[in-house]
């Protein structure tokens, strides 16, 4: 299994339950974290340096869709090659999800379980798509 102290994820995600549990299972494996929700101004975070090495993006937020944050994560310096996993309960998204170049899908509920072996999959390069 591999060592996950250091890393740091940026979870962009209204739903204050999600942020719960996604942030738990981070701290098990001893990832720190930055949560913003649609509102936040996320350039402005990557502008003063945040460069998180993977993202958990909701799909349907107040303010800007997960697909228009999806662009502009992609267009920023700090993120254009970092894995971008989208994090909702909408799996009718999946396909156009992996259309548009999201690097893997995480529907919600998350199984605890299988967390960590994902997230690995996901920091070594390799997509991870998991419907339930």
């Amino acid at each position: 299994m591999m060592d996950f102290k250091g890393k740091h994820a940026l979870i962009v995600e209204d739903d204050p339950t999600s942020v719960d549990v996604l942030n738990n299972l981070l701290s098990k494996l001893e990832i720190t974290s930055t949560v913003v929700d649609g509102h936040t101004d996320i350039i402005a975070l990557l502008d003063a340096g945040l460069a998180p090495d993977v993202v958990f993006l909701d799909l349907e937020m107040p303010g800007n869709s997960g697909y228009e944050v999806f662009e502009m994560l992609k267009e920023h310096p700090n993120t254009q090659r970092v894995p971008v996993v989208a994090y909702t309960t909408h799996i009718s998204h999946a396909n156009q999800v992996k259309t548009v170049g999201f690097h893997g899908f995480l529907g919600k509920p998350i199984n605890r379980h299988e967390f960590a072996g994902h997230l690995e999959h996901i920091l070594n390069g390799e997509p991870v798509w998991v419907i339930p």
